[in-house]
């Protein structure tokens, strides 16, 4: 094969993969240096151009939108604020994690109150999420060319999850412990992770590393049982490398709304 064969194979590929669905469904417009899509460029950036030049009837309308998507926004910031309010006065070691959560209750100024608007917006977050997949389903939103945001979504929604189980465990009480006991050992079941699933034997004798020791649920438990160690891995996806990555979803979220031209019609 030559240089020409060769190019003209790579052009080929290249084309196939432009004007596939899936390409079409991230990127809305060319990649070609030129004036208009300079203009496209800045219009659908979400930092340079966050609202819309219009908003459709019924993207305003609270019984097509229940305002699900907005709410769930508006507590995973309540969450950010109070979370990092509660860290001055928490300290993720066995020792001292309850001892510091009932000062923070009881002695701690206004204290229970941030915790308790943590708790329930936490609560209330995973809520509104759920109802938000359920309404953008309903009214088919996940539809081309939307899937890819379909699929940022179901990422965000696995998230929230996270960060709701990762802190459980912090309050290290007795209903904390085996809550967080009981999850973990579903992780066993993980193919191909877990020591327990799906292919374990397979992997086992690949890798070799497949062990009650080595697997999904040590992972999270940072050993073999809840512990020390397993409370300061939880605080660690709590409180920066979970919110940091559901952070940057909802980033790519909003920015693929935008791109898509705001809230999608009635079906």
């Amino acid at each position: 094969m030559n240089l020409v064969e060769l190019k003209a194979k790579l052009d080929e590929a290249k084309r196939q993969v432009v004007t596939s669905p899936v390409w079409k469904s991230i990127f809305r417009h060319g990649y070609k240096d030129s004036a208009r899509n300079r203009i496209l460029m800045t219009a659908s950036n979400v930092f340079l151009h966050l609202h819309p030049s219009k908003v459709r009837r019924h993207g305003i309308k609270i019984s097509y939108t229940w305002c699900a998507g907005g709410l769930t926004f508006l507590f995973f910031l309540i969450l950010t604020v109070t979370g990092i309010i509660l860290m001055f006065y928490y300290r993720p070691v066995s020792e001292y994690a309850y001892i510091d959560m009932k000062y923070l209750q009881f002695d701690v100024p206004f204290g229970m109150l941030m915790r308790n608007m943590h708790r329930w917006s936490a609560h209330l977050m995973v809520m509104m999420v759920m109802f938000h997949m359920f309404r953008v389903f309903l009214t088919g939103s996940y539809k081309p060319p939307r899937e890819f945001n379909w699929i940022v979504g179901v990422i965000l929604l696995v998230l929230t999850f996270l960060l709701s189980f990762t802190g459980y465990l912090l309050p290290w009480d007795q209903l904390a412990i085996w809550a967080v006991t009981v999850g973990t050992n579903m992780a066993r079941a993980t193919p191909l992770a877990g020591h327990e699933g799906p292919l374990a034997e397979q992997m086992q004798a690949l890798t070799g590393v497949i062990t009650p020791r080595y697997d999904a649920r040590s992972f999270l438990l940072a050993g073999t049982v809840v512990g020390a160690p397993t409370l300061l891995r939880f605080y660690v996806l709590h409180c920066i490398f979970v919110p940091v990555v559901t952070a940057i979803f909802i980033i790519v979220h909003f920015w693929r709304v935008r791109k898509d031209g705001g809230i999608s019609g009635p079906l």
